[in-house]
Order: C-alpha cells, then sequence, then structure tokens
C-alpha cells in the first residue's frame, strides 16, 4: 500500500539511534534508486504509527517526497513493536538502545519486567538492568546519543559510571563532547583524565576536553622518567577512592533491587572482601605515617 508521510505518526522515534554515515548512504540510495522496501505501520484511526523503517521516512521527506511505500501490520501497537523488535534481534541493539525500548515497552504499556524478560528470553535481572541504564543518564545526554554525537558505546562504557558518580560532570562532559565527534578511544580518555585528575583537572575537561586530549597526546610522545614510589601510591588510592564512589552510586540507584539470594550472598562476600583490602590498606597507611587514626576523612565525602 501506499501512504502520505503527512499520515504517519513517529512515535518512536526516540528509541533508536541515528547514524549520520547510515542515514546519508540511504539517502543517496533512494535519490537514485527509488524505494525499494516499504516501511512497517499500524492503523490507528486515520493515521498510521510507524514501526519500522524511520530512517527511510526521514530520507524521503529530506528528497521532498509526499507518499511511502508502506505494510499495515494487523497487531496491536506492543504486539508490533515487540514482533519488530524480535525479527532485527540479530542486528545487536546497543544496551541503552534496548533500555529505552525495555523501558517504553514498561512504562507506556505496562509490561512487568517478568513479561519482558519471558518475551525476549533474558533473565529480569537483564530487564532490570538495561531500564536502570537509561534511567541513570542525564537526558540531554540521551539526546546526543540519539543524534549520532555521542557513540552509544562510549556512553554505556564510560557516560553511565560518570553519572552514577556525578550526574551534573556527566551532564557537562555530554554537552561539552558532542560537537566535537570523538571517537570512543577519546572518550574513554576524558573519563580516565576525570576520574584520576584533581579538582582543577576535573574543570579543564568538563569546559576544554580537546585541550585535555592534545595534552595528553603530547605527553605520550615525551620520553616520561617512571613514577615515584609516592606517585604510583597516590594514582592506586585516588583510583579505589573513585570504584568506591561508583559502586556506592550503584547500590544507591537500586543494584540489588532484584537480585536473588545467591547473587545477595556474592555481593555480601565480595562487599567483605572489598571493605577487608581497604581497612589493611588504611592500617598499614596509619603505621607508615606514623598516626595512627589520623588519616583525613573530611576533605571528600562519600556521595550521597
Amino acid at each position: 500500500m501506499e501512504i502520505e508521510l503527512h499520515q504517519i505518526e513517529l512515535r518512536y522515534e526516540a528509541l533508536r539511534v541515528r547514524n549520520p554515515r547510515r542515514e546519508t548512504s540511504l539517502l543517496a540510495s533512494l535519490a537514485l534508486h527509488g524505494q525499494t522496501s516499504p516501511v512497517v505501520v499500524v492503523p490507528e484511526g486515520e493515521r498510521f504509527v510507524l514501526i519500522d523503517g524511520y530512517k527511510r521516512v526521514r530520507a524521503l521527506r529530506t528528497l521532498r517526497h509526499d507518499t511511502t511505500l508502506a505494510i499495515a501490520w494487523s497487531l496491536s501497537e506492543s504486539e508490533a513493536l515487540l514482533f519488530e523488535r524480535l525479527l532485527r534481534a540479530g542486528d545487536a541493539d546497543s544496551a541503552i538502545e534496548q533500555g529505552w525500548f525495555l523501558r517504553e515497552m514498561h512504562l507506556h504499556f505496562g509490561l512487568s519486567q517478568i513479561d519482558l524478560s519471558r518475551r525476549f528470553g533474558r533473565t529480569r535481572s537483564w530487564v532490570s538492568r538495561r531500564i536502570a541504564l537509561v534511567s541513570q543518564l542525564p537526558e540531554s545526554v540521551q539526546a546526543h546519543v540519539r543524534h549520532g554525537a555521542i557513540g552509544a558505546h562510549a556512553a554505556m562504557k564510560f557516560l553511565v559510571p560518570l553519572a552514577r558518580a556525578n550526574a551534573e560532570a556527566c551532564r557537562r562532559l555530554g554537552d561539552a563532547i558532542a560537537p566535537e565527534a570523538f571517537s570512543d578511544r577519546e572518550v574513554g580518555t576524558l573519563y580516565e583524565a576525570w576520574v584520576t585528575g584533581t579538582p582543577k583537572a576535573r574543570e579543564l575537561v568538563l569546559t576544554a576536553p580537546r585541550v585535555v586530549l592534545r595534552a595528553r597526546a603530547e605527553a605520550a610522545c615525551q620520553p616520561t622518567s617512571p613514577k615515584t614510589p609516592v606517585e604510583a601510591l597516590l594514582e592506586d588510592l585516588h583510583i579505589t577512592a573513585a570504584i568506591a564512589r561508583r559502586a556506592h552510586g550503584r547500590l544507591r540507584d537500586g543494584a540489588l533491587g532484584t537480585a536473588d539470594e545467591a547473587e545477595r550472598r556474592r555481593v555480601r562476600h565480595a562487599c567483605g572482601d572489598a571493605i577487608e583490602a581497604v581497612q589493611t590498606v588504611r592500617g598499614r597507611c596509619d603505621k607508615e605515617l606514623g598516626h595512627a587514626g589520623s588519616i583525613d576523612t573530611d576533605s571528600h565525602p562519600p556521595t550521597p
């Protein structure tokens, strides 16, 4: 069938990440060969809700087409979305896209996490983690990911942990790097610089990320002397503190909310090991510094 573009509801456009390179390629193909595959819709009165074919519709509008070839599925909106997602499961959506979709099905259509886990053959914990993933990212950062300004992989690997530690810093970093089209590796370098940096260095990461990358690249080209034992120790302690704050953020955000008893036992055991290791370090520091119990714990208050 052929339908007019103005009849189409782009209700679920925000569930997909845009890829500028692919969209440019599709635009060229449509201009040269025309539309060869229909979009998928479900009827809604005199309008149609688009289920699959968002890139094609955007390209057709750019080319000033008025109509599109379409297939109408005789399914409910929710069933059509689920079926389409299962059909393209091999396309390897990013974890963030999975989270957007699962959250939409949970909030908009009222499907429970158990229902979703059964539909996708996953555990309830997998569903919960994906929904939590997108809930933790500031909305402005999610918008940058949707429009392809920040890679989904970089957002998942670096910006989500940053958001757990400091949501405002994550928002500012996202706004700073979005216009720059940094690679995943460069975003990772900036995240490392923020985690290990002083307050002044962290502010530079958020306000002048390209300057930070340039400085790090130049430093990497210079012969460096080995770290002194004190420098290596300070670096380890900074990393330990950052990891502890990140773990606290995961707990605060409900990481154990859907854990079963076996998972809770494992976390309890791992938590005990971590506490013991940190206490051992503190005891050794007290002994070596010669001021038992005097280590300053007020300069870096725990994450609320």
